[in-house]
């Protein structure tokens, strides 16, 4: 099952690769084209409908190298025709600009299908003293929620190029080897396929991208992200499994979990769009597009290899008994992840925010104080409404 993964991850990849001008070319025709928007950060019209390749090289890759049993069979069957309701819904919002009603419906509808083949979290288990917990009826409904939030957070956080898909790819590298430690091959060579179809769009998504993936792509892998992770970790009776996908896929949620509270915050509609993502944010403090996503990817496999090591580190039996000396070791390897995590997205924000800050208001005052600085720092971190700033060279 190793090869059939490896293979899998290449053909997905070099058809992504081979496909994605073509559905560059079928979004000109159709007029699927991103005009330049500040919060997108591109400056040139994009041809959208990049998930189209994304679905085709996924499918194809999938259908030829994953091995089902009678159960998985229906499945994967019913995560393949999920994958096709929503990117087929995403291309139309990609055209039409759909009424955010709508795309959640057409979100709903394209969860339930795998949910209700079989694709759905039954029973969780959790630490002592709580154990196992079967959800029962709760199960479907939950994971229907579950795959739609998914969907929407790798939907909130594709604004730049280049970002969502390697953050996807990173993500899926890690489901695929957490999955084949819990003996979950066929979602672990699906996760394999989705990682190759994924970084094959990113040879044409990085940074100056050609095309977009668009919600198409975007809805697509996290429908794709969503179901391996429930059949590669979350369906299993490994301790802690619902925390490996909220680990691997911390930085995407972080994002989305900040910008919807913004919004609520300042009473705007959640799905309104803006430009306080976290790559706005390092684009206004002078960071390029490929500084930007070199720091991303970083968090994110920085995350995701964290997520990984604790299905390798025996902190645990898996029911609930925990080993001391590992238990501290995983504890300590955590608040180092935590803090590098805080280096990346604070420290580092606020350092280069600061010495940015110091060279603007000294061309425009002459000099300045160490208390002006801060002030003026404090108040751009606040509102978000940063001063316009030179780029990196």
């Amino acid at each position: 099952m190793y090869s059939h993964a490896v293979f899998g991850a290449l053909v997905a990849f070099a058809l992504a690769v081979l496909l994605t001008p073509v559905a560059a070319r079928i979004a000109r025709t159709v007029g699927a084209i991103e005009q330049p928007k500040a919060r997108n950060l591109g400056d040139a019209a994009t041809p959208l409908l990049g998930g189209l390749a994304i679905f085709v090289a996924v499918t194809v890759a999938a259908l030829v190298f994953v091995e089902t049993s009678a159960i998985t069979d229906d499945r994967l069957r019913g995560v393949l025709i999920g994958a096709a309701v929503i990117t087929l819904i995403g291309a139309i919002d990609d055209r039409l600009d759909l009424h955010p009603a709508f795309k959640l419906a057409g979100q709903t509808l394209a969860a339930m299908i795998p949910v209700y083949a079989g694709v759905k979290v039954g029973n969780i288990t959790l630490p002592q003293p709580i154990g196992p917990q079967d959800l029962g009826s709760l199960g479907g409904p939950l994971t229907v929620i579950g795959l739609v939030g998914m969907m929407n957070v790798v939907n909130f956080s594709d604004g730049t190029d280049g970002l969502a898909a390697g953050v996807c790819m990173i993500a899926a590298l890690a489901f695929c080897v957490i999955a084949f430690d819990l003996g979950r091959d066929y979602a672990a060579v699906l996760a394999a396929c989705t990682a190759g179809a994924a970084g094959g769009f990113l040879v044409h998504n990085f940074p100056p991208a050609s095309i977009y993936m668009g919600d198409a792509g975007a809805n697509l892998l996290g429908l794709l992200l969503g179901c391996i992770a429930v059949e590669g970790a979350v369906k299993t009776q490994a301790l802690l499994a619902l925390v490996f996908p909220l680990v691997v896929l911390a930085v995407p949620f972080l994002d989305t979990t900040f910008v919807v509270l913004k919004r609520l915050k300042y009473g705007q509609p959640v799905y309104q769009a803006d430009a306080n993502h976290f790559h706005h944010r390092f684009n206004r403090i002078g960071f390029s597009s490929r500084r930007t996503l070199a720091y991303l990817y970083l968090w994110t496999t920085l995350l995701a290899g964290f997520a990984v090591s604790l299905r390798f580190i025996p902190y645990s039996d898996d029911g609930g008994r925990f080993h001391t000396g590992w238990l501290i070791f995983v504890l300590v390897l955590g608040l180092v992840v935590a803090a590098a995590s805080i280096y990346l997205v604070y420290v580092l924000e606020i350092l280069k925010l600061r010495r940015l800050s110091a060279l603007r208001l000294r061309r425009q005052r002459g000099t300045v104080t160490e208390q002006e600085v801060d002030a003026d720092v404090e108040r751009q971190l606040e509102t978000g409404e940063f001063e316009a700033l030179e780029p990196d060279r």
